[in-house]
């Protein structure tokens, strides 16, 4: 069965230079409202502690709220172990009520990345002693569902109002459009089991197989499994995909390096955990739109999801998402939205 792509989004890095983190924030900020004339369907951030990148995707998003009207506003990943679970609810409902309810928050759960270095300046206390499980998003979950908090008689008096306290603003449609990065057995029975939609991308264990489709279908597979058939979870795709056709020579000799330089790390499971890559998506459109067709797993889906790579600037994004939009999901069945 050949891939038929309905909704088309982007994951983009959100890149800023040390001494000029402007530039590369506003540049991210511009390549959204860039990807929504595009006709693309939804935008996605990445969220990156200690790095040059974005490390609150609710305030990126809330921003992006205001530079966008109609694309679907995405984080993936939000480390689970970092947040509140009271706290970051409150941040996510005000940022979806911004955006008038186009925010889709993603999860990961376990020991968030640096833990060594950040884990006793985010936590009071001993750390490694902190449930950093898939309770913590059960617990976001819960709260964004807006129950009331103390007796049936607790009230709070603020100027001009008493009310009965609950989160606020008060978004329990916020639980419909939560999803989980899953690239273990595990985790995707977990979302499913918990109604979460699933993130799968371009990395998976190799938990039975020393193949990536073979892993990711069974990922996909597993979750279908477990998830509530009156409620069928969505499902997106991420493969990193980098059309060179509108790219000069020199970008185009830039973006094969750039495959060439991870390629090795695609033949085969790396490290204790097995983890597979799968190939990069480099060259003429034409090309592109040949192995995806062939992607057993994009048949599975209706919904891809574009990565862009971490070391590019925003005229070569712009470059890729416009050649991707032109090019190449035009031949995967996929027409674009009606422009903002």
């Amino acid at each position: 069965m050949a891939p038929r792509i309905a909704t088309l989004a982007f994951l983009t890095p959100g890149n800023f230079a040390d001494d000029d983190p402007h530039t590369g924030l506003e540049d991210t900020l511009r390549l959204f409202e860039y990807g929504e004339r595009l006709g693309f369907d939804g935008g996605w951030i990445r969220q990156r502690h200690l790095e040059h990148g974005v490390g609150s995707a609710a305030v990126f998003l809330a921003a992006a709220a205001q530079r966008t009207k109609r694309i679907e506003l995405g984080s993936a990943v939000i480390p689970i172990g970092y947040e509140s679970p009271f706290r970051l609810a409150e941040d996510l409902a005000l940022a979806d009520v911004l955006s008038r309810g186009r925010l889709q928050p993603g999860f990961s759960a376990g020991t968030p990345p640096h833990a060594e270095l950040l884990g006793d300046l985010v936590f009071d206390g001993d750390w490694r002693s902190y449930d950093l499980s898939h309770t913590r998003i059960e617990r976001l979950v819960q709260n964004l569902r807006g129950g009331y908090l103390g007796g049936e008689d607790t009230v709070i008096h603020s100027p001009g109002n008493t009310q009965r306290p609950r989160l606020q603003p008060h978004d329990p449609g916020l639980i419909d459009r939560l999803w989980y990065g899953g690239s273990s057995g595990r985790s995707v029975r977990w979302a499913g089991e918990h109604g979460l939609n699933l993130l799968t991308g371009n990395i998976v264990l190799g938990e039975r197989s020393d193949d990536f489709g073979a892993s990711q279908l069974a990922l996909i597979a597993a979750y279908r499994e477990r998830i509530d058939p009156a409620r069928p979870g969505r499902v997106a795709v991420g493969r990193v995909i980098v059309p060179t056709d509108g790219a000069d020579r020199a970008t185009r000799q830039r973006y094969r390096r750039y495959a060439e330089s991870r390629h090795e790390r695609t033949l085969g499971p790396q490290g204790e955990r097995r983890v597979l890559f799968a190939p990069d998506l480099v060259g003429p459109a034409e090309e592109i739109v040949r192995r995806l067709a062939a992607d057993p797993v994009l048949a599975e889906t209706t919904e891809l999801r574009l990565e862009l790579p971490y070391e590019f600037h925003r005229a070569e994004y712009e470059q890729i998402l416009h050649d991707t939009v032109e090019l190449v999901a035009p031949a995967l069945g996929w027409k674009p939205a009606i422009p903002a």
